[in-house]
């Protein structure tokens, strides 16, 4: 019997969306409509329309697979028939939210598992997912929204797509659809416009769907060309490969490679460096971590390959990544270098570098290997030369001891040998005075010990002499060398030092706090002093660190001018040579800059504090001169008018009690609000925070202000947690932005009051339609003493908002302002939402100051 010949796997595709709303849904129904209409059998396996109206059309005629029900905690949860789809065994299935986790209880976990099980029927899907469950960026989503996706899907499952299509849509006209209500319903909109789609959020959402999909045709254009055995660079888009030795070249080398990538859209910029196989040829590494930073952060990216051959192995990599053009720097060698070596490794890239352009970039350390060192000396201690003259002294007897016990007619050539070897060892050791004295030493007892006539010191023969000579130039040629690399090395370790000093005290100056004593203690660890004191004209200690020295005197420096010294600078321990002093001058200056910079700030913070009292003193009397004389004289005119009593009926005396009454609950309300807003103000404001339910704070404020639905309207999330606040005081703010809000809504056009979670924090929202304020005032409306034009002055001191704000920030929470979409204000009251676990009946109490 013949086996049963298994079915084609079927074909997926994929149509992957920036965000909710850009059109997958729809398109995935269009394209099925198309498809029908070719004569394909094609049914809906599930869509999810969200009762948007237009992708509801888009079903009409098509056939759909029935959902299958099932029951959870009492709920009813629909999903995707599996087995009923097999069972119809369509053509072409469409099924909608690939990243979808299905209801407990079903065969698979995830909606891709079922859609691959249809595959595996052959049966062909097309399906749609957001770019946000893709597993690999829903960390950068995250971070870009402030939002996570429970739900995920690998990203191996889409790359094993046969098609991936973006569905693409501008972010502007995205936002355009969800204000027309063609998204989410009315009720959604503003919390929807003003977080997760704002501009700023779908434009990065946009382009990062772009680039996944760019990247998955790249690698799809590479396994293409694998599989055809195509070598050849496709230049499809341009890729700058810039190449790095270490050097001090690199940075120059990597901006001017990010700027040729930059000048064509969708550039990309790569760096390498490399290392030879046996690990020999080694870079600086802290040059070569700083370059990486860089480069990572102009957005390419690093790779550090194994290669003996530098210019076959950079150009290998250069075609591996299709590379358009290939940046390298002019060699750091000098001209006679060039001229006895060859051109070098550039030559040799540009040779092997076929199609690919080659850049050579000119930088300042071109050259500059070549350069003759100039000859100085002394740079070696005493001790080393004293090392020196004990090697000789030693060194020559025994090396005679042993030649003369093995002498014979043929070793003269040896005997002379291995005595300019012991002075070339003392000239290493220690120097050009150790080496002539050895030098000379050394052709004394040549001349006295093997040399004819023996044991007489004669120089008979003109050769002897010049042997001689040579013994004393080669002493001083070896000894100038090693002089030469010792000082270098001081030099190098000297400059360094200095260079991380005054780098420190100069970044000591620019972070401004406890900058004198940071420069101070670097003062005493730079120069090894017993203690460094920082002291003002007067004697009187501004910074110090370690002790002074008991019975010797101090060093004082005046830090300014001689004449009018800002401080002094008292230095106690060893004396300082003339480099250290002129290192130490530059430490001094820095210290006069730190004074003048602190002297400045405290300036500055005390003349902004004048201000900010002078101006809340001039609104307050401003304030006290026109609201508070209102209600004064209605209760005085009302009480007045009591007196009177026997005249007035009985009608008149009621209304001028109530005048009276309302009169001073107005005072006294005015009078609440200053007194609150100087504790604000002055930090000693005492919070009570507790688990609180957001949704009835919002009705204890409209039954407050005795708003009805013709006033305000609600949209309040009956799952939203509790939050983290002081009840009366966020009824306080949601009453104060609420009856401002009213205030300026338009009569007929209700103002909205909603209530959302966004991350770990909860947002009431409070939305009126209308004039709005500008963008550059709206920090403005929160200052005290002023309403922003509002002439009304029955509506109190300026103060709400002030107060409002104040208050919620004491509560660990933000108030802001944001435009309403159509026109007008919103403002969002930000808490944080009480902790998983937080039991919310028990009261905190918890103290906290604004």
């Amino acid at each position: 019997m013949p086996a049963e010949r298994m079915p084609r796997r079927g074909r997926l595709r994929v149509l992957l969306g920036a965000a909710p709303g850009v059109g997958k849904t729809f398109e995935m129904l269009s394209e099925g409509r198309r498809l029908r209409d070719e004569g394909r059998d094609v049914v809906i396996a599930i869509v999810e329309t969200h009762e948007r109206a237009a992708t509801l059309a888009q079903t009409a005629g098509l056939e759909q697979v029935p959902r299958r029900r099932d029951r959870h905690r009492d709920v009813e949860l629909t999903e995707l028939d599996l087995d009923a789809v097999l069972d119809r065994a369509p053509e072409i299935a469409l099924v909608d939210e690939l990243a979808h986790t299905n209801a407990p209880g079903s065969r698979h976990a995830k909606r891709w598992q079922d859609v691959e099980e249809l595959l595996a029927a052959g049966i062909d899907v097309i399906t749609t997912v957001n770019v946000q469950h893709i597993d690999s960026l829903n960390a950068v989503v995250e971070k870009i929204t402030g939002i996570e996706q429970q739900e995920t899907i690998p990203d191996a499952v889409v790359r094993a797509a046969d098609e991936i299509e973006v569905v693409d849509l501008a972010p502007q006209s995205l936002r355009d659809r969800l204000t027309a209500g063609l998204v989410y319903p009315a009720e959604r909109i503003d919390a929807a416009l003003s977080n997760y789609f704002r501009l700023g959020n779908l434009t990065a959402l946009r382009e990062l769907a772009l680039l996944w999909l760019a990247d998955e045709v790249d690698s799809a254009l590479r396994s293409y060309r694998a599989e055809q055995g195509i070598e050849g660079t496709w230049q499809a888009r341009e890729r700058v490969v810039v190449t790095l030795t270490g050097g001090p070249e690199g940075e120059t080398l990597i901006r001017r490679g990010a700027r040729i990538a930059a000048r064509s859209a969708g550039g990309e910029l790569l760096a390498v460096h490399v290392t030879a196989q046996d690990g020999l040829r080694t870079a600086a590494p802290g040059a070569l971590s700083t370059q990486r930073a860089l480069v990572e952060s102009l957005g390419g990216s690093y790779h550090q390959i194994v290669g003996d051959e530098i210019p076959q192995t950079l150009v290998e990599f250069a075609q591996s990544v299709d590379a358009t053009q290939l940046v390298i720097g002019v060699s750091r060698r000098g001209r006679l270098a060039s001229a006895l070596t060859g051109p070098g490794i550039g030559a040799e890239i540009i040779r092997l570098s076929g199609d690919i352009d080659v850049h050579i970039v000119t930088h300042a350390a071109a050259g500059r290997r070549g350069a003759l060192p100039r000859i100085t000396g002394g740079a070696l201690g005493w001790r080393r030369q004293v090392l020196g003259f004990v090697v000789a002294l030693t060194g020559g007897p025994l090396l005679s001891w042993l030649l003369y016990s093995m002498r014979s007619p043929e070793s003269i050539t040896s005997d002379v040998l291995a005595y300019q070897l012991l002075v070339v060892v003392v000239a290493l050791i220690g120097g050009i005075r150790p080496a002539l004295f050895a030098a000379v030493l050394s052709g004394l007892t040549l001349d006295f010990l093997f040399v004819a006539p023996l044991f007489t010191v004669t120089i008979a023969h003109p050769l002897h002499a010049i042997a001689l000579s040579l013994y004393v130039i080669i002493a001083v040629l070896v000894s100038l060398i090693v002089d030469q690399a010792a000082r270098r090395a001081r030099a190098a370790k000297r400059a360094s030092a200095e260079a991380e000093l005054l780098a420190a005290v100069a970044g000591n100056v620019l972070r401004g706090d406890n900058a004198l004593l940071a420069l101070v203690t670097r003062t005493r660890e730079a120069f090894g002093l017993a203690g460094v004191r920082l002291l003002s004209p007067a004697g009187e200690v501004i910074a110090i660190d370690g002790e002074p020295v008991q019975g010797r005197p101090a060093v004082t420096i005046p830090v300014g001018p001689d004449a009018a010294p800002a401080a002094l600078l008292e230095l106690h321990g060893s004396e300082l040579d003339a480099p250290e002093r002129r290192l130490l001058d530059a430490i001094v200056a820095q210290i006069a800059a730190a004074i003048e910079h602190t002297d400045l700030r405290t300036a500055a913070r005390e003349a902004e504090s004048l201000a900010e009292t002078d101006q809340v003193r001039t609104a307050l009397l401003s304030a006290l001169s026109h609201d508070l004389r209102r209600p004064l004289a209605s209760a005085v005119a009302a009480i007045g008018g009591l007196r009177t009593a026997g005249t007035l009926s009985s009608a008149d005396r009621d209304e001028l009690l109530a005048t009276a009454d309302e009169s001073l609950a107005s005072l006294s309300a005015l009078l609440t609000d200053l007194l609150d807003v100087s504790r604000v103000q002055a930090g000693v404001l005492a919070v009570s925070l507790s688990p609180t339910d957001a949704d009835d704070v919002v009705l204890a404020a409209l039954d407050e202000l005795e708003l009805g639905p013709a006033d305000v309207e609600l949209a309040l999330d009956p799952a939203l947690p509790a939050v983290q606040a002081d009840p009366v005081l966020l009824r306080r703010v949601v009453v104060n932005v609420l009856a401002n809000a009213v205030r300026h809504a338009p009569a007929d056009v209700p103002v909205i009051v909603s209530t959302s979670r966004l991350g770990e924090r909860a947002e009431i929202r409070i939305v009126d339609r209308g004039a709005g304020v500008a963008v550059d005032r709206q920090d403005a409306i929160f200052h005290p003493f002023q309403r922003l034009g509002d002439t009304d002055n029955s509506t109190g001191l300026g103060l709400g908002l002030a107060l409002s704000r104040g208050f919620t920030e004491g509560m660990g929470g933000t108030l802001t302002p944001e435009d309403t979409p159509g026109g007008g204000l919103t403002m969002v009251i930000a808490l944080p939402i009480v902790a998983a676990g937080t039991d919310a009946g028990d009261s905190t109490d918890e103290r906290r100051h604004a």
